[in-house]
């Protein structure tokens, strides 16, 4: 028996913010101090540094759950399966149910309860949970789906990763630039196909790296509220990665049996293009190898680091033929991977 994926989904919001509407904002370091550089000269090393151009943000009207219910339906659509069959519902996210301009998160009811009231399953055995994992919760979710299914306990479950960080960042801090809104979803199942899900690795790492990404005041000291805000140590979390998911990668990988040759595509979260690119090339340096071109598909140009997001995200639009020269063909050993705040890494071979 396989375990694959039988369908996609995702939603991409219509809001588009470029680089140029972040001219006229007041950026601040940490310590509430002005940064002697005018903005456009911030915002083109921003550019150089993760590759971002623009960002996607959420309609002022909608929620988190109703981001994740788009993607949900498309993914259910794309299987050609009844949702009352749906076994487990999993939605990775961080934050909740944000409103537009409010500044408490709404978690209860879940956001899995949520969505499948969205969908309208009257199945009561299908259980909806949310799980907190940081940027790396859908594909942590994948694992729990492939854990349920391998077991007995479910034959089919969908996975969600949704998230609207473009309502937890602070505007007068330069990260808040990386940050976007968007969700993917994907229906899990056993399969009489070969391939599918072939291993998996998962990290915490905690004794020292576990506030490397918190809740934090904003950088303005003139704003007194008691709002907070996504906020991060970029250069611990860079070195953090570079040290730790190559060889997460590579560990994966060889659990699979499957060698370094077979690997045709890498879906690694979109956070940080230097980064992502330095992830990969260490990688393969682990094999004496280049890295291959094309091998690592990237959105965040455009789409921003939308956290749980952006891996099924960039799935689908590859699978939809959604991103210009990259395609992923039946029988093609592909590798899911992420990293996030926990800090956790997790990885996934694939086998399309």
């Amino acid at each position: 028996m396989a375990i694959r994926i039988t369908g996609t989904g995702s939603y991409i919001p219509s809001i588009i913010e470029k680089n140029e509407d972040f001219y006229n904002h007041q950026f601040l370091n940490a310590d509430g101090s002005t940064i002697n550089s005018p903005n456009e000269v911030i915002v083109e090393k921003f550019k150089a540094i993760t590759g971002i151009q623009e960002r996607r943000y959420i309609k002022d009207e909608f929620v988190n759950s109703d981001m994740a219910f788009f993607a949900s339906k498309k993914a259910i659509e794309d299987a050609n399966i009844d949702k009352e069959t749906i076994d487990y519902i999993i939605v990775a996210h961080n934050y909740g149910d944000l409103k537009h301009n409010n500044q408490q998160s709404d978690t209860v009811p879940s956001i899995a309860s949520r969505v499948k009231h969205l969908l309208k399953i009257k199945n009561p055995k299908c259980v909806g949970y949310d799980l907190l994992f940081g940027c790396p919760g859908w594909i942590e979710g994948v694992i729990q789906a492939k854990a349920f299914i391998g077991s007995g306990l479910a034959k089919r479950c969908l996975v969600i990763g949704s998230e609207t960080l473009s309502r937890v960042v602070d505007k007068h801090d330069r990260d808040s630039m990386i940050y976007s809104d968007g969700a993917g979803a994907v229906i899990i199942e056993e399969s009489t196909e070969e391939g599918g899900i072939l291993a998996h690795e998962s990290a915490t790492y905690a004794l020292d790296e576990a506030h490397f990404i918190f809740f934090g005041e904003t950088n303005n000291p003139e704003i007194t509220d008691q709002r907070r805000y996504i906020k991060m140590y970029g250069r611990k979390i860079y070195e953090f990665a570079l040290s730790n998911v190559p060889k997460a990668l590579k560990s994966c990988l060889e659990q699979s049996g499957k060698s370094i040759t077979d690997v045709k595509k890498i879906l690694i979260h979109q956070a940080n293009e230097k980064m992502d690119e330095a992830i990969v090339q260490r990688f393969y340096k682990l094999y004496h190898m280049e890295m291959p071109e094309g091998i690592m598909p990237m959105t965040i140009n455009t789409l921003g680091n939308s956290s749980v997001a952006t891996v099924p995200t960039l799935y689908d639009m590859i699978l939809k033929g959604q991103l210009d020269g990259q395609s992923i063909n039946k029988g093609d050993v592909i590798m899911f991977a992420s990293v996030g705040a926990g800090m956790n890494i997790n990885a996934i071979v694939y086998q399309y």
